[in-house]
């Protein structure tokens, strides 16, 4: 028996039970709300007393590649799975959601490791100055202090931690 079977989690598999508005609506807000920890937790890992057990293997690669994206200390890989399961348990779910999710996760760190951009002209776009890329992630590797979102800038800009004068403006 799984525990989705037993009723545990919010995991659910008939788009009827809640919509396809709430369908979409679930996607983002769960993407605004890993955003959102991922800001937090990573600040955290970057932590002097906490880094090298958090972050360290992360960041040995200065010059990003695909494969970093990869390249998790054992309590970070955790701690983000963790989120996801969270998730599961508190959010209703569609499992087409969960699959998305997954997805983007991997797809957008893979992409925003690759060390150059796969479109160059999307990070001076007015939405590319709002969604995390290769060339702004780039940054973070080689200076700790910036740039800590993972899909969105919201957070860096709005608690200073984003460097307006790497940004491509």
């Amino acid at each position: 028996m799984y525990i989705h079977d037993s009723g545990a989690t919010r995991l659910y598999s008939s788009i009827d039970d809640y919509g396809l508005f709430y369908l979409v609506i679930s996607f983002l807000g769960v993407i605004f709300l890993q955003d959102t920890c991922f800001y937090f937790f990573h600040r955290v890992f970057h932590h002097p007393k906490l880094f090298r057990w958090l972050h360290r293997g992360h960041h040995r690669s200065n010059y990003p590649t695909p494969w970093t994206s990869f390249a998790l200390d054992f309590f970070e890989a955790l701690i983000q799975g963790l989120f996801l399961i969270a998730v599961v348990f508190i959010i209703p779910v569609h499992f087409i959601v969960l699959g998305l999710l997954l997805t983007t996760m991997t797809i957008w760190a893979v992409v925003n490791h690759l060390g150059f951009e796969l479109f160059p002209a999307f990070p001076n776009h007015w939405l590319g100055k709002w969604l995390i890329s290769a060339t702004y992630h780039s940054i973070h590797h080689r200076n700790y202090q910036i740039h800590y979102g993972l899909y969105f800038t919201f957070w860096d800009r709005l608690l200073g931690t984003n460097d307006l004068k790497d940004e491509h403006q």
